[in-house]
């Protein structure tokens, strides 16, 4: 750094400061893909300061106990027919302690220059007031590492190489790493591929492994050694990549994490992971009853599929476990009458039994699990029904109700029944509150995906159970409530739970899962930490907030609707930046009808008058009245979306639907059009940024200040916190320690 930037001395007197200033402000306001950036000072040939683009960007990260090494390679290309001059820039993850750094440029060692957080912050402002754009704020607290290159030539490539090592340190049990991709502001265009692989190895056994911002996948090779891999093309990374593990040498692993700020009830979330290699004895036996409906509509290929799945199932059975199969129609006849043990020679009879199903007559639901459900009765063996169709009853009781209770008063042993509707044509609504009264999922296949895989990938998750019959208990001194799943779902072998739920209280507290494995009954204890003013994992009210949001909005679907549930819809979604078309028509129409009392001012909406959205929206939420049909299987998978959503890619269910052009004709989507700052949502309404608490919070004081003042300045620094506001831009209305703000230009 040079002793020409200082605070308070930069001053463009001479050609080298304006140059060296010049340098800093596209440092920080260039076109920055995923964790770095090269940017070319002014002056250049060329108009923009921005022309490179970016081919690829892969991470390999290695961690080693609570070790981290991360080992990144990116392609830029320029385009242009001019030789550069550029500066690549890293940012420092957020809290890692960087012990070794090492960067190459097409092969050859380079020294980079660190600029730890003190000084970064100074700069950050310094610059902030040169160029009026305060979107490098999110960064103050963050250090940076800077190195010159030289040459970029014409059509060229040039390929950056960085490695660095951090420590991870435990919280609950719970170790946590943190990549930096939240970078969408910047960037001019979409990274062409981007992928991050972790393999992790670790001395205590692997339990979970959970990232809330990114799908990942997850390949064990044993208990000390997993895979995870995220990779996507053509996008732009809006949220930094996290990823939480836990170890320990018990037989199913727990941890916690909680949030909590000022008076607010807490967040937290637990999550229960068996082992990856099991012993035999370990893994309870199961009953299952395969249920296929072969009634005249499932002719042709879905007939064939379908037969394809139920082999692949019983040959996939374990030793101990029993099946049969039922087919109906319009009658039900089983394979067996009963449950009866995976023996090759019965395995040959299902085999034979599944090859001469025919698709012929209607369709008798009542009669089919009305079997399955008297097949085991009696017995403490674990009992599961995969119960495959395409139509609507059409024989046997007819009237959603009248079945439901029928199989209530059948299902005396809490036999799970997971339902699989094939096509359209199906009635969601009765499907749907199948699985609800038996505790069960539900997975719909549409004509254009495959039977055989998506029945097969299910069987897999179900194989092998652990622990049936789950409860959990908390400790005196904590009250724990709304935690969904609403009911604990079996742990199978190689899948994990997830629980999200509110709490009051604080201090470490016991918390106890209780199952039964093989009729006997098994307990697992931990004893974590509840805090009592955190905001470490502002992650969590959202994906709560989500689970929340698709259990209610369920509760609308099937049993109808209720004011108390709307309100409560509206509410969460509108705090936690739940976007959806449902919740989306809901906030619109509330916000209209407050504003017409007075209720809000006008500068507090969250969304700005949308008539088309709104038309659109409402299409959606009266849609889900329909019992079938292509919507009403769409509003089914979203709503179970929302219900079991572990990322924030989950929350945003029926984003395709919120696409639209703006004032200059550019693509947007108004999902994107909000943002979570300290467990909160900020909607872009306008121009400006609106914090949704604003309707909620009765403010003592309120301030007025102008963006890029000396006022503006003195909040940043006497309120650090205000930075995670403040970079959102240049008009922003929130709400911080009992007043609200509005910046404006």
């Amino acid at each position: 750094m040079t002793d020409g930037i200082k605070k308070k001395r930069i001053k463009m007197k001479t050609n080298k400061n304006i140059f060296v200033l010049f340098i800093l402000l596209i440092t920080f306001t260039g076109t920055l893909f995923a964790d770095g950036l090269i940017i070319i000072p002014r002056p250049s040939p060329l108009p923009t300061p921005f022309p490179l683009e970016v081919l690829y960007h892969h991470v390999d990260v290695k961690i080693n106990g609570n070790v981290a090494s991360t080992y990144i390679d990116q392609e830029f290309y320029n385009p242009s027919n001019q030789m550069l001059e550029g500066y690549y820039i890293f940012p420092i993850p957020k809290g890692a302690v960087i012990n070794e750094f090492s960067m190459k440029i097409n092969g050859e060692m380079v020294f980079a220059e660190l600029l730890d957080a003190n000084k970064a912050k100074q700069i950050y402002e310094d610059i902030v007031r040169q160029i009026k754009d305060p979107a490098l704020l999110e960064y103050t607290g963050q250090g940076i590492f800077k190195v010159r290159i030289f040459p970029i030539e014409p059509r060229s490539n040039k390929k950056v190489s960085i490695s660095y090592r951090e420590v991870l340190n435990p919280d609950n049990g719970m170790y946590e790493y943190i990549y930096p991709l939240n970078t969408e502001k910047f960037s001019a265009k979409p990274v062409k591929s981007i992928s991050i692989k972790v393999d992790l190895k670790t001395n205590k056994e692997i339990k979970s492994i959970y990232s809330p911002t990114h799908p990942i996948d997850v390949v064990h090779k044993d208990n000390h050694n997993a895979i995870i891999s995220f990779e996507e093309e053509n996008t732009k990374p809006d949220i930094d990549f996290k990823l939480y593990y836990n170890t320990n040498n018990d037989d199913i692993g727990l941890s916690l994490l909680s949030y909590q700020t000022g008076k607010d009830d807490g967040y937290f979330l637990l999550t229960a992971s068996p082992s990856f290699i099991i012993d035999d004895d370990k893994i309870d036996n199961k009953d299952i009853s395969f249920v296929i409906d072969v009634s005249g509509s499932m002719a042709g290929e879905k007939m064939r599929q379908a037969k394809l799945a139920l082999l692949y199932c019983i040959n996939n059975l374990n030793p101990g476990d029993g099946f049969d199969i039922i087919r109906f129609s319009t009658e039900a006849y089983a394979l067996f009458g009963k449950t009866e043990s995976a023996a090759k020679s019965n395995i040959k009879k299902g085999e034979e039994y599944i090859n001469k199903l025919k698709a012929v007559g209607g369709t008798n639901i009542e009669e089919a699990l009305s079997l399955a459900l008297k097949e085991n009765k009696g017995s403490n063996r674990t009992h599961l029904i995969i119960f495959i169709t395409d139509g609507k009853p059409t024989i046997g009781e007819t009237n959603d109700d009248k079945l439901i209770k029928r199989i209530k008063s059948l299902n005396n042993n809490d036999v799970r029944i997971f339902t699989f509707g094939i096509g359209n044509e199906i009635n969601t609504h009765l499907l749907d509150k199948i699985t609800e009264v038996t505790k069960a999922t539900r997975t719909y296949i549409s004509p254009n995906e495959d039977i055989e895989i998506k029945i097969s990938n299910f069987y897999d998750k179900v194989q092998s159970p652990v622990l049936t019959n789950l409860s959990l208990t908390f400790g005196s001194g904590i009250k724990i409530f709304q935690s969904y799943p609403k009911n604990l779902p079996d742990l199978f072998k190689g899948s994990s739970i997830t629980v999200f739920g509110r709490y009051t209280g604080s201090g470490s507290k016991t918390i106890t899962l209780r199952g039964t494995l093989k009729g006997e009954m098994k307990s697992f204890t931990i004893n974590p930490e509840f805090v009592s003013d955190s905001d470490k994992y502002d992650f969590i009210p959202q994906l709560w907030a989500s689970r929340r949001i698709g259990f209610l909005l369920d509760q609308i679907r099937l049993n109808g609707e209720e004011k108390e549930l709307v309100d409560e819809i509206t509410q969460l979604a509108r705090e936690h930046g739940i976007v959806t078309p449902y919740t989306s028509y809901l906030i619109m129409e509330d916000e209209e009808i407050r504003l017409r009392r007075n209720e809000i001012v006008e500068d507090f909406q969250t969304f700005p008058p949308a008539p088309v959205f709104r038309k659109q929206f409402k299409a959606d939420y009266d849609a889900m009245k329909e019992k079938s049909g292509n919507r009403s299987v769409t509003i089914s998978k979203e709503f179970q979306g929302l219900n079991q959503a572990s990322n924030f890619a989950e929350t945003k269910q029926g984003s395709g639907r919120m696409n639209y052009k703006d004032d200059e004709g550019y693509e947007r989507n108004l999902s994107q059009q909000v943002k979570n700052v300290q467990g909160r949502a900020i909607y872009q309404s306008g121009k400006f940024w609106v914090d949704s608490e604003l309707q909620k919070r009765k403010t003592k004081y309120e301030k007025r200040i102008q963006f890029n003042t000396d006022e503006y300045f003195k909040l940043l620094n006497d309120k650090p916190k205000t930075a995670q506001f403040l970079a959102l831009g240049q008009n922003v209305r929130f709400y911080f320690d009992d007043t609200f703000y509005e910046i404006y230009e």
